[in-house]
């Protein structure tokens, strides 16, 4: 069975930077496309950025481009999402997800395996 956790959210003031981790088991990592998602308050849970199997960076939400990058290394199992600039919209609960190699990456629904999510809220 594949877990996926989250870690690193927390309560910064604008500007600063967090580095969100998460580790995926139970099943062949580099198999694994990863995805980072945040969901604020009344708003509907949006894809930030997803990280492919090459670990070749497929996409960046327009609201984080140029502030947020993401990362994976393989031999750890886990992905990173360093989130620099960040701003009071930047507040959400942030979930990692894995996908199996099927279904296109920028569904929601496609990814298989959630982790339960970590808080980030940035103060102005």
């Amino acid at each position: 069975q594949v877990q996926v956790a989250e870690s690193g959210g927390g309560f910064v003031q604008a500007g600063e930077s967090l580095r969100l981790s998460c580790t995926a088991s139970g099943m062949t990592f580099d198999d694994l496309t990863m995805g980072w998602f945040r969901q604020a308050p009344g708003k509907e849970r949006e894809l930030v950025s997803c990280v492919s199997r090459s670990s070749g960076v497929t996409f960046y939400a327009d609201s984080v481009k140029g502030r947020f990058t993401s990362s994976r290394d393989n031999a750890k199992n886990t992905v990173y999402l360093q989130m620099n600039s960040l701003k009071p919209e930047d507040t959400a609960m942030y979930y990692c997800a894995a996908k199996r190699p099927e279904g296109p990456w920028f569904r929601s629904d496609s990814y298989n395996y959630w982790g339960q999510g970590t808080q980030v809220t940035v103060s102005s």
